[in-house]
């Protein structure tokens, strides 16, 4: 394991390449979790910090939020200056649109 940055650095290190929506110094002294608005953010950091290599150990899938809406989210902890990370982003997923039949069965049903 590499020499621990100061937190504050290793904050001000990750402001400076990403936006994150969130930022938390975990209690045990020896983690941090990053949070990012999308997927695409996300791997741009681990991109940008150099940590996106074949051995780093990440999770990408699809599935349904809370209130059964269909979300994309990615989960990567590498370490980083001496920190394990724990980072994460979640996204909606574009729903496609109804297509005309249901469109017209719909309306059908609306103005009844």
């Amino acid at each position: 394991m590499t020499a621990r940055k100061p937190h504050r650095a290793v904050m001000a290190e990750l402001l400076l390449l990403a936006a994150p929506t969130a930022i938390r110094v975990h209690s045990d002294g020896s983690s941090m979790a990053f949070t990012f608005a999308t997927v695409a953010e996300l791997r741009a950091w681990l991109d940008a910090a150099g940590l996106n290599a074949p051995d780093l150990l990440a999770a990408e899938r699809e599935r349904t939020d809370h209130e059964g809406r269909p979300v994309r989210s990615m989960n990567a902890y590498p370490t980083w200056h001496g920190w394990e990370i724990y980072a994460d982003a979640v996204e909606p997923v574009d729903v496609s649109p109804l297509d005309s039949s249901t469109v017209t069965a719909l309306t059908g049903l609306a103005v009844a």
